[in-house]
C-alpha cells in the first residue's frame, strides 16, 4: 500500500470516527432500566417525613387550632362564614392532581427514547419521585383542611374512610380517598424497593394508572369548578396526554421488542 493510499484510508477512518462520536452525542442511549431501578430515593426519608408533617400540621393548625386559640383573628381573616377552607382544599387538590399527572408523564419517560431529547433518564427519575411525593403532601393538606369547613362538616374518619364522607358526593369522594392510599403506597415503595424486590415494586407501580384514573374521576365528579374552562382544559390535557403516552409505550414494546429478539436470533 502506497503512502498516499494509507493516508487517505487513515483520513477516512478518522472522519468516520468523528461522525460516530457526533451521532452518539446527539442521540445518547436510552436509560438503562436497571440503573433507574437501583437509584436511591430522590427525597431522604427524614425530609419526606418533615414535608408530610408540615402539610398535616399546617392544615390542622389552620382548621382547628387557629379558630380555637384565636377566634378573633380567625374571624377577621376568614369571616363569619368562611369559605377559605373550601378554597384552600380545592386549590391544593388541583396542585396535587397536576403533580400526579407530571409524575405519570415523567415515569413513562424514564426508560423511553423520548427522554433522549428532554429531560434525560436520570433527571426524569428524580422528577418522577419528587412530583409523586409532593403530590402526596398536597393531598394530605387537601383532606385535612376540610376539617375547618362548616359546610363539609368533616371528621377524620369521614376524610380517610372510603364512603365515610356522606355529606357530599360520597362515591366520587371515595374514589379520591382510594387514589390517596394508592398514591401513598406507590410513593413510599421507593423506600422499600430493596426489601420487596424489583418485580413486586414494578407491579405496585402498574397500579399508578388506576390511581391516576381514580384521581381524574374524583376531580371531575367531585370538583366544584369542573365546569370552568380552565379545569376542563386541565382534565382534557392531562387525561389525553397520559392515554397517548401509554398507547405509545405499548405500541413501541409490541413492535420493537419482537424485532430485537429476531435480530438476536439472526
Amino acid at each position: 500500500m502506497t503512502d498516499d493510499k494509507a493516508a487517505r484510508l487513515a483520513a477516512i477512518r478518522a472522519a468516520n470516527a468523528a461522525n460516530a462520536a457526533r451521532a452518539a452525542a446527539a442521540h445518547p442511549p436510552a436509560t438503562d432500566p436497571n440503573a433507574t431501578d437501583d437509584a436511591p430515593p430522590a427525597i431522604a426519608p427524614a425530609a419526606l417525613a418533615l414535608m408530610l408533617a408540615g402539610a398535616a400540621g399546617g392544615a390542622l393548625a389552620a382548621a382547628l387550632v387557629l379558630p380555637a386559640v384565636a377566634p378573633t383573628i380567625s374571624t377577621s381573616l376568614l369571616g363569619e362564614n368562611p369559605k377559605a377552607y373550601w378554597y384552600l382544599s380545592r386549590s391544593s387538590a388541583v396542585v396535587a392532581y397536576v403533580l400526579l399527572w407530571m409524575a405519570m408523564m415523567f415515569g413513562m419517560l424514564i426508560t423511553s427514547k423520548t427522554a433522549r431529547l428532554w429531560p434525560g433518564g436520570p433527571l426524569a427519575l428524580e422528577l418522577h419521585q419528587h412530583t409523586s411525593l409532593l403530590g402526596l403532601a398536597f393531598s394530605v393538606f387537601h383532606a385535612l383542611i376540610l376539617l375547618g369547613d362548616h359546610y363539609a362538616n368533616a371528621s377524620l374518619a369521614s376524610l380517610f374512610v372510603p364512603l365515610g364522607f356522606v355529606s357530599y358526593r360520597p362515591l366520587w369522594v371515595a374514589a379520591g380517598q382510594v387514589a390517596f392510599y394508592a398514591l401513598a403506597i406507590i410513593g413510599l415503595s421507593f423506600y422499600v424497593k430493596q426489601y420487596i424486590g424489583r418485580r413486586v415494586w414494578r407491579a405496585i407501580h402498574v397500579a399508578s394508572f388506576a390511581t391516576f384514573g381514580l384521581a381524574l374521576a374524583h376531580g371531575i365528579a367531585a370538583g366544584s369548578d369542573t365546569a370552568t374552562p380552565l379545569m376542563q382544559g386541565v382534565y382534557w390535557l392531562s387525561g389525553a396526554s397520559v392515554v397517548f403516552l401509554t398507547c405509545y409505550r405499548v405500541l413501541v414494546s409490541l413492535i420493537v421488542r419482537p424485532a430485537a429478539r429476531d435480530t438476536q436470533r439472526t
